[in-house]
């Protein structure tokens, strides 16, 4: 019994473990003079990360639809956040969008479109070297699958604080359970 509990926190610990933080703007942060477009195109948002976004007290962050990010009007926010550090969990797939409301500062170009992904699934593993080539049609009518998206980097930091607190917990529950049970 006790292993079978210790194998389901490990199994819960390591699919919370797969979920990454995105810092917004990298070290720079939610502030002017980033492009954010550059930057989201280097990351790949799947439900079950979070957004980070660390701001001065000149910013704030409005999640706001697609028209008003076009516009940068923050008068029908979504959400509005405020007070340096904001975090956001992206909980469902689809496109969402943030701006700041600080006067001039989104038509600045600070604002951010993302689109979100359904967490990615295991891919089959390619065939060992000296397997006979694939049996596609050479003259099919349909253009071939796109190639897949770049892998995402695990950069230091991107791993969170929330993800690590839970490791510890799963950890701490296992080492009880093993010397109590």
């Amino acid at each position: 019994m006790a292993m079978v509990a210790a194998l389901l926190i490990l199994v819960v610990a390591a699919a919370t473990a797969a979920a990454d933080q995105h810092t917004v703007g990298g070290s720079a942060g939610w502030t002017q003079g980033v492009v954010y477009s550059v930057w989201a195109n280097g990351e790949t948002f799947k439900v079950g990360d979070t957004l980070l976004f660390n701001y001065g007290a000149t910013h704030s962050v409005d999640e706001v639809n697609q028209s008003d990010y076009n516009n940068c009007n923050s008068g029908n926010a979504i959400e509005s956040y405020s007070g340096g550090k904001t975090t956001i969990s992206l909980n469902v797939t689809g496109p969402m969008y943030f701006i700041c409301p600080t006067s001039g500062h989104c038509q600045g170009g600070m604002k951010l479109a993302i689109t979100v992904v359904a967490a990615s699934t295991p891919t089959a593993s390619p065939p060992p070297p000296g397997s006979p080539p694939s049996t596609t049609p050479t003259n099919s009518t349909s253009p071939p699958p796109p190639p897949p998206p770049p892998p995402h980097s695990a950069a230091p930091g991107n791993f969170g604080v929330k993800n690590f607190l839970l490791l510890e917990i799963s950890l701490l529950l296992v080492a009880l359970i093993v010397f109590m049970g």
